[in-house]
């Protein structure tokens, strides 16, 4: 099979015309299917080499991983797979399908360091070989290749496959659903990939709400037809099936819903019964229209979010707008679709008054493959290699900047500002952060010539040297580990522990059963005579709980102090140390 029978509509409305603009590429080149796995391969294993480094060399940290991890292994532990629970009670905030993948890692790994970041990473992995795939056929191989190692180097993209947030799960899932849809509206007709797109918006609804998203696809995908637009295939398109594809798609979500909501129904708990509502309503559209936190502007996406987290592509956008102008005055359908989608995304985001950087990550792979084909010409551009020159430059220097300003700066005045952020010691931190900047010297002199290749080389440097020396030194601030082996050392083997005011990482890294009273309780008074009749009922029993949450129980000359933890100071508290005038339960 050679590329251009592989390409489906490459042949129609390709924007690929006789003229000045420099931004197209190249016509295709003979593909073989050897050649085709080879790109893969080489894609798939730098990908696996940037996004995995340092797999197995932190724990999870504050403030989302220690959570999602506690869950995960709680699951397996506990064998309560419906309902995600975190240290016995129901985890109302987001459904499973996170959770399963971390709990099913676990099962199979047995260590929380690898199991806690292995879905992000496979759903990166998984995310880059459908953006390579569907360049390859909407465009060819060039165009693929530009498009995966564009989308490895977009920091969100990858800063995500190696955090364990859902969001990179969440990208899977749409960038799964658009590959389907644009296999059926591009290069079709194809139901099977249309139905499947809809199953994986279906997952996606039951890993993180917003997983309907693609269906915005269909927007531009009405307006192009309906005006003709060359490459869209004029196939009938029977309306039962576009009522059959929703209904897959709550199908898909149903498989775990119902069972939810019968469990729900049958227990009469009401704590399960908070979960259902929280998880239905208060999570999804209350907190769409009427979010409680991370409030911000209407174009807080736009101007704050997206200039740093779509780097480097954001870098070409000055030169990328034009040729998508020009691109959609030749009315090709390929691109309207993938910008139209990712505009929608934006504004879909932009509307709700809540918001958070990784919101938008599900639109990047679409960016991506919007500009893919024009990358091979953007990087022979003056302008863009001088602005990649400059972002090399930029960034060597800055690390430079920060080792000698913590080279020079007296411990007194940077102990606070390393402890506000866990920071481990400056001296620490000076050697990667130089190591890194001599790179960004040797590539910015090196390749002078390839300015764009030195920019992702760096890039594919920081990751590295992030991956397998720095974070590991943040690890030892990070973590709740040492704290909670101290914790344990202080009580000794046969001392049981109650927790006051506790976050995940305690729990997670507690060496033995514990007993609490509430997640972040407001009634932090009831909580300590709570933790005082429990530690009064037998010896060998201890509370641990943040000073300010002794009184009025607890008596802070009779604890022993085990350090901070999330900003806090922590003691723990013997029966010894209740003050006899806390008496009887709180009223």
């Amino acid at each position: 099979m050679t590329e251009k029978q592989g390409s489906g509509v490459r042949g129609q409305g390709s924007g690929v015309v006789p003229g000045p603009d420099i931004l197209l590429t190249p016509g295709p080149r003979p593909l073989t299917p050897r050649c085709l796995w080879r790109d893969l391969a080489v894609l798939l294993i730098l990908g696996l080499l940037v996004m995995g480094a340092g797999l197995g060399m932190r724990d999870p940290w504050p403030a989302d991983e220690p959570r999602f991890a506690l869950i995960g292994r709680e699951m397996v532990e506990s064998g309560r797979w419906l309902i995600p629970h975190r240290a016995g009670e129901p985890y109302p905030d987001k459904p499973p399908v996170f959770f399963w993948m971390i709990a099913a890692a676990y099962a199979v790994t047995g260590s929380v360091r690898i199991a806690f970041l292995l879905p992000s990473l496979l759903a990166g992995l998984a995310t880059l070989a459908l953006v390579h795939d569907l360049a390859r056929r909407l465009w060819h191989r060039r165009v693929a290749l530009s498009a995966g190692l564009a989308l490895l180097a977009t920091v969100q993209f990858t800063l995500q496959a190696r955090t364990a947030q859902i969001d990179g799960v969440l990208a899977l899932w749409t960038t799964l659903a658009v590959y389907g849809l644009l296999r059926h509206l591009l290069l079709g007709p194809a139901w099977g990939w249309w139905y499947l797109a809809f199953a994986a918006m279906g997952l996606g609804i039951i890993t993180k709400g917003v997983g309907f998203l693609p269906l915005f696809l269909l927007i531009p995908y009405a307006i192009v037809r309906r005006r003709g637009w060359p490459g869209v295939p004029r196939f009938p398109f029977p309306f039962w099936h576009l009522v059959l594809g929703p209904l897959v798609m709550i199908a898909t979500a149903a498989l775990w819903v119902v069972p939810m909501l019968l469990t729900v129904a049958a227990s009469g708990d009401p704590l399960l019964a908070a979960y259902r509502d929280n998880l239905l309503f208060k999570q999804t559209g209350q907190r769409y229209v009427a979010a409680w936190h991370h409030l911000r502007w209407v174009g807080y996406y736009i101007a704050g979010v997206a200039p740093w987290a779509w780097l480097p592509l954001t870098l070409a956008l000055p030169w990328a707008f034009p040729a998508w102008w020009r691109r959609l005055h030749r009315r090709e359908a390929r691109t309207a679709l993938l910008l139209g989608w990712v505009a929608l995304v934006l504004l879909f985001f932009s509307l709700s008054p809540g918001k958070r950087g990784i919101y938008i990550l599900p639109a990047v792979p679409a960016l991506v493959l919007a500009m893919a084909p024009l990358l091979p010409g953007l990087a022979r551009r003056g302008g863009v290699r001088r602005m990649a020159l400059s972002a090399t430059i930029a960034l060597m220097s800055l690390l430079l900047c920060v080792a000698a300003w913590l080279l020079i700066t007296p411990a007194p005045r940077l102990a606070p500002l390393l402890e506000q952020y866990d920071a481990p010691a400056a001296a620490a931190l000076v050697v990667p952060l130089l190591v890194l900047g001599a790179i960004g010297a040797v590539i910015a002199f090196a390749l002078r010539r390839r300015e764009v290749i030195g920019l992702l080389t760096f890039l594919v440097a920081a990751w590295l040297v992030i991956g397998w020396w720095v974070q590991p030194l943040f690890n030892a601030t990070r973590s709740a580990a040492p704290f909670m082996a101290k914790v344990g050392e202080l009580i000794g083997a046969d001392g049981e522990l109650a927790l006051v005011q506790w976050k995940e990482q305690l729990v997670l890294y507690a060496d033995r059963p514990v007993t609490h009273f509430g997640y972040l309780r407001q009634d932090t008074d009831r909580e300590a005579h709570q933790a005082a009749e429990w530690a009064l009922v037998a010896p060998h029993r201890f509370v641990l709980l943040p000073r300010e949450s002794l009184a009025p129980c607890f008596v802070a000359n009779r604890c022993f102090a085990v350090g901070q933890r999330n900003h806090r100071d922590w003691l723990v508290a013997p029966g010894a140390a209740i003050d006899p005038s806390c008496g009887g339960p709180a009223r």
